[in-house]
């Protein structure tokens, strides 16, 4: 990293070692969490419930479209990993896929969305203000969940993050249509946006565990790395990967006037006719399939794809290192697996 808090452009060599097979990564963490994913499922449709139809119709929806349930996985991981042994975590759990299902549909309605995952979004089915209204109710419906457990200080973990998620979406929006935003503020953005709700779901589950001030602290930086990784592979599945897999158009984020570390990268970095070219494609109103072709081969040739990906890996590395604090078990593994994952992964 150099003093501005980048990857330095000198350590994007291409690695030769073969990258593992996603998928047989996926099946192999899959087998071990059926049982945690089976609770969250059960949890999220006996929660899901509302005397108004239209609630729970639009909540299931967005519910199952699915979602990796990543966020309520990570929570009970962690407590898991904390000592935690009882059978309250997966209704607090849930807690963290409302609230990421909430800003799923009030992205959609802004972003103006067609689709979420391969299913028209609920916005284009039943209005936009039905859908923020019911983003409302899964907001207001995490925090109801969250005060039956009685502890203050896990009410203050998740509030914090609601409120840096809040900031988050008005930054993206401030920066829509942004070509002038650096990777700094980039980061912070997604910081805010992303990594925010996944560090809190781990910082809760160690609260939850009741461990020390410090292991708490190492839960919530894994989180917080392993969400910038998150997010960092997003912005590089947007240009490589494959609408059946993401279940959106790929180059939506372009589309949608976002302007992502890949492309930030490329404005950098690529000539000055390169830049242009660059700027010109993302400013047009509408990019057709072939134009985004063009835009893709310009951010790839850049190295933009390639260093977005080599500093997603290094925030994969400070999440497993965030986890050296605790003793070797299963829950820890699975943790570093699924960090491992995050940068193989095809959706």
């Amino acid at each position: 990293m150099n003093q501005t808090g980048t990857l330095k452009v000198d350590s994007l060599a291409p690695s030769h070692s073969m990258p593992p097979n996603s998928e047989s990564m996926k099946l192999n963490i899959m087998a071990r969490i059926r049982p945690d994913l089976e609770r969250i499922e059960a949890e999220i449709n006996r929660l899901l419930t509302s005397s108004v139809p239209l609630i729970s119709i639009v909540g299931r929806h967005i519910m199952s479209s699915g979602g990796k349930r990543l966020r309520p996985l990570l929570m009970i991981l962690s407590a898991r990993l904390c000592g935690y042994r009882g059978n309250h975590d997966a209704s607090l759990a849930v807690v963290f896929e409302f609230l990421h299902a909430a800003t799923l549909l009030h992205d959609d309605v802004v972003d103006h969305a067609e689709f979420r995952r391969n299913q028209p979004a609920a916005n284009t089915i039943w209005g936009n203000p039905a859908v923020v209204l019911v983003g409302d109710f899964l907001y207001a419906k995490s925090i109801l969940m969250t005060v039956g457990y009685s502890n203050v200080r896990i009410l203050e973990v998740l509030m914090e993050a609601t409120t840096r998620m809040a900031e988050g979406e008005v930054l993206q929006l401030v920066h829509k249509d942004n070509l002038e935003i650096d990777e700094l503020e980039y980061l912070d953005v997604i910081d805010r946006k992303t990594a925010g709700l996944i560090s809190a779901a781990c910082q809760v589950g160690a609260l939850l565990g009741g461990v020390e001030k410090e292991e708490e602290m190492a839960l919530r930086d894994f989180g917080h790395h392993l969400g910038i990784a998150f997010q960092l592979i997003d912005d590089t599945l947007d240009y490589t990967g494959d609408v059946k897999e993401l279940g959106k158009p790929v180059g939506n984020d372009v589309q949608e006037g976002k302007a992502t570390l890949p492309l930030i990268f490329a404005l950098r970095n690529g000539s000055a006719r390169e830049k242009k070219r660059v700027m010109e494609i993302f400013s047009s109103e509408r990019i057709p399939h072939g134009v985004f072709m063009e835009l893709k081969e310009l951010v790839t040739r850049s190295g933009g794809i390639e260093y977005t990906r080599r500093l997603a890996t290094e925030h994969v590395e400070k999440a497993k290192a965030a986890l050296a604090l605790f003793p070797a078990n299963g829950a820890r593994q699975i943790l570093e697996d699924i960090a491992e994952y995050v940068i193989h992964r095809r959706v």
